[in-house]
Parts: C-alpha cells; structure tokens; sequence
C-alpha cells in the first residue's frame, strides 16, 4: 500500500493552510464567541474576558470631567467639610490615575487597585449624593452618570461558558425562527425538484432552437437574488403588484394586501419567489445527469414494450438518483440558510413569521451588536446544516466519490 511521504505532503501544505485560514478559522472563531457575553453596545462586554480587566482610558475620561465638574461645583458648597472632602476625592482620583499614565486600552489589574478603584467610587458616590440633597448643583445629572463610570471601569469577566447554549434552547424566537427556516427549506426544496425534473425532461429533448430555450430558461436564476426580491416586493405589493391582484381575482387571497402582511401569505409568497428563481439551477444540474443516461436504455425498454410513465420510473430516475442527491444536498443546504431573499422581501415580518435563523442571527449580531449570543444561533445553523448534509450522504445510499 502507497503512503504519503514527506515531500508529498509538502504539495498539499498549500491547500491545507487555506482551508484553514477561510474555512476552519472562521468557524472556530465564532465557536469561540459563544463562550462569552460578547456585546459591542456595552463597554463592559466589548471583548473577551477570562478574568477582570480595567478600562484604562474610560477612566482617565472619566477622572478628568468629574475633576473639572467638581471644581465647578466647588465655588457652590459652603461648608469648608465638604470643601475638603471634594479636594481629597480629587487628589485621589489623580493618583489613581497616576498608577496608569503609561498604560492605554484595557488591561490586567491586582486586587489591591481594583479594591482602590472601588473606594473611590464609593466615597465619590456618596459625596456627590449628600452635595445634590443639600445644594443646587450645576452638573446635577451629568455628575452622578460619570461617578457610576469610575466603577464601569472595573470590566467584569464576561465568560459565560455553555449558559448561552442553554439560553438558546428555551428561547422562543429561535425555535419560531428553526420552525420557519424548515418550512421553507422543505417547502421550496419540494417544489423546485418535482418542478425542476420536468423541465430538465424538456431541456434534454432535442428540439428547434434548444439552446435558446435552455438560456432563457436560467434567467431567472442568473438574476440577483436581491434584485430578484426587489422585483418580487413590488409585484407582490397589495395596492399596485400584478400578482397579488391577480392572485384576489381569481380567489387564492381575499385581500392583496395578505400576500406581504398576513403570516401564511408572507411565507408562501416567500417560497413562491424562492422556487422561481432556483428552479432553472435544480434543472441544470439534474439535466446532467440526464444527459449522462445511454440512450440505447430507452431503446432497449421500448423494445420490451416499456411505456414513457414505465421508462421514468424504471430508467430515468434510478440512475439520475446521484444527480438528484448532489442537487437536493445544494438546494437544501442553500434554502436552509436563506437570508437575502426574505430580508428584502419581508425584513422577517409580519411578526416574525418568515423570520429565519439566519435573519434572527443577523438582527442580534448587527442590530444588537450582540456577538456572543449571535454566534450560539450561527453555530446552531452550523449543526444543523452538518445534520442535513450527513442524513442526505448516508439515508440516500449514493456514494459521491463513486461514479456509476
């Protein structure tokens, strides 16, 4: 038995550093994610923290305003006390200040100096607090906010472990958003093979002019589907979209306007598009494998006395079944992770209700800045598409490293 040598594996080192650069990286990045309430809109959340850490510059920010708003407020107090005490806090928020000069960004702090900042927003707290109940200060709601910093700080350790796995799974906008996600997938994965066999049939006949047929027939798939989406929204649009009063004159809807804000109506105009547009790409690849099949099968079954309906059964589909398994694995894996289509056609809505998981990923990650719990729905997406390629390789029975 031949084995790989060293200088053979030097010619697939290239390949190997790609995959796991662009494929296996991203991956175990956002694998990394899911371990750490990891948000972008909370300064305390804005990274990832094994341990504590300390906002170096959030608090040489803070330090220097409440300085100056104390001074401003020092002309205020009368009471030589309170005087005192604002000149002490100042001080100490400047030697503290003082132990960071020559550091910058987040970094590790001790105990002792996290304890020191903790005082001092204690004692600048309560200051502050007695100052408001007793005068009427200048910066009365801008001083408190900036005290409460010097303790934002102090950046807790955002590491949550596998509680965002657990989260994940009693949310209820997850599981609406898998159940839409499958619906549609199977829906439109159904639909678009039965619908792309036949016209693979008629592609694969010999006819005038077949290789104008065969081009108009990939249009709609060589359309963007952004684009696409956009063209659809306003023929579905209930008060000027063609198909949507066609579809309430001849009684599918009762109403236009169900197409785009009605639930069902949202999701079947959803997968109504879908299958128009990816129905050419299903044919193209089963024509493939159409054209693979010897003719001389089909007259050898005629000869038998072997009718159309006897011959698609007994012919065509056994041996377009590898076909079949390559286009029924892209389209649902394709269809199972649908985002552009729907985000412009519905955005999600009405509801929620063609929301899918990768459009709810995409709202917590971008909307919410949200990376951590994010990454847990893209990583769940992950799974499910391993699941779905896995089920399809072996319940199938078709070996795809084999040709028959």
């Amino acid at each position: 038995m031949w084995k790989m040598g060293f200088k053979e594996w030097l010619f697939i080192v290239p390949t190997i550093l790609f995959i796991a650069i662009f494929s296996l990286w991203p991956v175990f990045q956002s694998l990394t994610y899911t371990f750490f309430d990891y948000q972008l809109n909370d300064q305390q959340k804005a990274g990832l923290y094994f341990s504590e850490r300390f906002n170096v510059d959030l608090y040489k920010e803070t330090s220097l305003y409440v300085s100056m708003f104390l001074d401003e407020e020092q002309q205020n107090v009368t009471d030589s006390g309170e005087q005192g005490e604002i000149q002490r806090i100042k001080e100490r928020l400047a030697a503290t200040g003082k132990q960071f000069e020559n550091e910058k960004g987040v970094i590790k702090i001790s105990g002792d100096q996290r304890d020191e900042v903790s005082a001092l927003h204690t004692d600048a707290k309560g200051l502050v607090d007695r100052l408001n109940g007793k005068y009427t200060l200048i910066h009365k709601d801008d001083l408190p906010a900036l005290v409460e910093d010097i303790q934002n700080s102090i950046i807790p350790s955002n590491f949550i472990g596998l509680k965002g796995y657990a989260k994940v799974f009693t949310d209820d906008r997850v599981g609406k958003a898998l159940w839409n996600t499958t619906l549609f997938t199977a829906v439109s994965v159904f639909l678009e093979l039965v619908l792309g066999i036949g016209l693979a049939l008629i592609l694969n006949k010999a006819m005038f002019g077949q290789g104008l047929v065969r081009t108009t027939s990939l249009i709609p798939w060589a359309i963007p589907t952004a684009v696409a989406a956009m063209m659809w929204s306003y023929l579905y649009n209930g008060s000027s979209g063609i198909v949507a009063h066609f579809f309430e004159n001849i009684g599918l809807i009762e109403q236009s306007q169900d197409l785009l804000l009605s639930g069902p109506g949202a999701m079947a105009s959803s997968i109504f598009a879908d299958v128009w547009k990816t129905t050419p790409y299903m044919a193209l690849l089963l024509l493939a494998g159409l054209q693979n099949i010897p003719k001389s099968l089909y007259e050898a079954g005629e000869i038998d006395g072997a009718g159309k309906i006897q011959s698609f059964f007994r012919i065509t589909l056994p041996l377009l079944k590898p076909s079949i398994l390559v286009a029924l694995l892209f389209r649902t894996l394709d269809a199972f992770r649908v985002f552009d289509l729907i985000y412009v056609l519905t955005g999600g809505g009405p509801g929620g209700d063609t929301e899918t998981l990768s459009i709810y990923a995409y709202k917590v990650m971008f909307g919410q800045t949200n990376f951590g719990y994010g990454s847990i729905i893209v990583m769940l997406m992950f799974v499910c598409v391993a699941i779905i390629a896995i089920l399809f390789v072996r319940f199938l029975g078709t070996n795809l490293m084999e040709k028959n």
